[in-house]
């Protein structure tokens, strides 16, 4: 049963990791705001999850319980992460800009909320349907 619930939870798991890495990166983006030279970053979810699908496609499975997984749970986000292009240049090569990157922290929290209450919703399911409500 435990693989039919890593199967099941699998889209959410990889879909919470983007959300999270993505918040990692714009707070990154917004503390260094005055470094010198810092490129601001962000993750393209589309191409995260095609890269996550793609790979647990490739992923092995074991056939048999004496068998050694071989499979990698580790996510490749550096495939997904893209440098944003400001409207304005800087003098000293920053590329960000506070308040673009201020929104899309809103806008990510969200996201990372709304994330949070499908799988919600989706383990309450597995719970009513284990009650048989």
């Amino acid at each position: 049963m435990n693989g039919i619930l890593d199967n099941y939870f699998a889209l959410d798991l990889s879909t919470l990791q983007a959300k999270n890495k993505r918040l990692e990166l714009i707070s990154e983006n917004i503390a260094n705001t005055s470094t010198p030279g810092f490129k601001a970053r962000d993750l393209d979810f589309g191409v995260f999850i095609e890269n996550a699908q793609n790979q647990n496609a490739e992923r092995s499975t074991t056939t048999h319980p004496g068998h050694i997984d071989l499979g990698d749970d580790d996510l490749e986000f550096e495939k997904s992460i893209t440098f944003h292009q400001p409207l304005t240049r800087s003098i000293d090569g920053n590329t960000v800009e506070i308040g673009v990157e201020q929104a899309k922290f809103g806008k990510a929290v969200a996201d990372y909320e709304a994330a949070m209450g499908f799988l919600e919703n989706r383990i309450a399911g597995i719970r009513k349907a284990l009650r048989g409500e």
